[in-house]
């Protein structure tokens, strides 16, 4: 049987929410989920948000922050001993000391900061702020709950032989061609199997093909679970009525998949995921946009089985104590800064069309749902350059090493100011099955998919003390915390 979430889970929830609630009196909490896929940035916007609160800066969509009522942000210790802590003063020191990036999240990490504000009406309070930053690729994993194994390989092969994928499953279903699920149980062939199928996932996930919908999550990234059973399975030709034998190699399969399920997936739904309060989901869009519409319609269907996960809508009384729900959702479409602000509003307009199924589905469980393009941290500024005389909107920041645009690698060092292409007003042609993807004229070659957007550097001269420049962050802080400090 699949292992769904179960009334004994259900309780355990309930529990919790209840313990939490009982905490919320004494001191007012919220938890804040900070994930994406991977790439979308979600350590460098954790990151930045942690600093905005704590240093202040040029906030002005953020009304506690614009209007001087936020007396000032602490860092606190975090109340689960058992989870790691993010971070923040090494991810800090990476981004405006070594002008590196964080590595990308692989595990999940709270943070907590306890924000003194004083309300419209005087006095002084206290938010306590729960900050979980997890891969969202975990996300992926929870519609397998209610999923048999027969599900899911039937789910996953038909992805793997269609369109973009079919070439890069090629090893990968030979592998599967040549198993035999009827078969005695064999665990050289079950490994070789799970590694064929975790390198076509991988494969996937390239710059070039940036596919998103690619569970299970912790596939591409282990961690301390590497080797293990529960990672070590693969989807099979199954019979028709998807049932397993026996000893065979496909009831090894089912066994393992149902195993990662109790063991990986429900653990995290019901200690971590089930306890939020609201939610940003970051998004690369501009890899998605890179590689065509075919990365774009994936994106479409991945974000579209992230919002399936939550539980949407507004709290009652007795949600809230006994089966929480999210409130809030905000989509945000990262790295606005190697985009023109002329493109950012068109940016955000590709990201509502990616979600506009989603965003109907909350409206009608009565969650507030919304969609940004930001940049928590802004790696370039604006100019414009002449090219042929015509005058060019451009963005001036410094590459990151290795990069090639028409023959010339980049240093690291160097200043560059490119022309990124201006996005269509109109987005819907983006998504035209069979269509070329967006063509900004950074890219070498009109075949090229790789660079048409260059990755930058964070920028010199910022400083831990100082405020960090961004766009739009602001604007999601408002719609996460802003009614919360009112």
């Amino acid at each position: 049987m699949p292992a769904r979430i179960t009334l004994l889970d259900e309780a355990r929830i309930g529990l919790r929410a209840l313990f939490d609630r009982v905490e919320d009196i004494a001191a007012p909490t919220l938890r804040l989920g900070v994930t994406g896929l991977s790439r979308s940035g979600k350590t460098v916007f954790t990151t930045a948000l942690i600093h905005a609160l704590i240093r202040g800066g040029r906030l002005p969509v953020f009304e506690a922050a614009n209007s001087g009522r936020i007396a000032g942000a602490v860092l606190k210790p975090q109340p689960d001993d058992a989870v790691p802590r993010f971070p923040y003063e090494d991810h800090l020191a990476q981004i405006v000391e070594a002008r590196l990036w964080p590595s990308s999240t692989t595990r999940i990490s709270e943070l907590r900061l306890e924000i003194r504000y004083a309300p419209p009406r005087g006095g002084e309070r206290t938010l306590t702020l729960d900050l979980v930053d997890y891969p969202g690729e975990w996300l992926l994993d929870l519609p397998l709950l209610d999923m048999s194994y027969a599900d899911f390989c039937r789910t996953s092969l038909t992805l793997a032989r269609e369109g973009v994928r079919a070439p890069l499953a090629a090893p990968f279903l030979g592998a599967l061609a040549a198993a035999s699920p009827s078969g005695p149980e064999d665990e050289t062939g079950a490994r070789a199997l799970a590694a064929a199928f975790t390198q076509y996932l991988a494969a996937c996930r390239s710059e070039r093909v940036a596919m998103s919908l690619l569970p299970p999550g912790r596939f591409l990234m282990p961690g301390d679970l590497e080797g293990s059973p529960a990672l070590t399975f693969a989807p099979l030709d199954l019979p028709s009525d998807g049932k397993t034998r026996p000893g065979s190699l496909a009831a090894m399969m089912e066994r393992r998949f149902e195993a990662y399920k109790s063991a990986v997936v429900r653990p995290f739904f019901r200690e971590h995921f089930a306890r939020l309060d609201r939610q940003i989901v970051l998004v690369d869009a501009l890899s998605a946009l890179n590689a065509g519409p075919a990365a774009l319609a994936d994106l479409e269907r991945a974000l579209d089985s992230i919002l399936t996960a939550f539980r949407l809508g507004r709290n009652s009384i007795v949600s809230t104590l006994f089966r929480p729900r999210i409130e809030r959702v905000l989509f945000a479409a990262t790295k606005a800064d190697h985009l023109h602000h002329t493109s950012h509003d068109r940016l955000e307009a590709i990201l509502q069309k990616l979600v506009e199924r989603a965003l109907a589905r909350a409206k009608a469980e009565g969650a507030l749902f919304d969609v940004a393009a930001l940049s928590a941290v802004r790696a370039t500024r604006e100019a414009t350059m002449t090219r042929n005389g015509e005058v060019l909107p451009a963005i001036v920041g410094t590459p990151e090493a290795g990069q090639e645009v028409a023959g010339h690698t980049f240093d690291g060092d160097e200043e560059v100011g490119v022309f990124p292409g201006d996005l269509p007003a109109v987005p819907d042609a983006l998504f035209a099955p069979g269509g070329a993807g967006f063509r900004g004229l950074s890219s070498t070659d009109g075949a090229d998919t790789d660079f048409r957007f260059l990755r930058f550097r964070p920028p010199a001269g910022i400083g831990a003390g100082a405020p960090l420049p961004h766009i739009r962050l602001d604007r999601a802080l408002q719609f996460l915390l802003g009614d919360r400090l009112a």
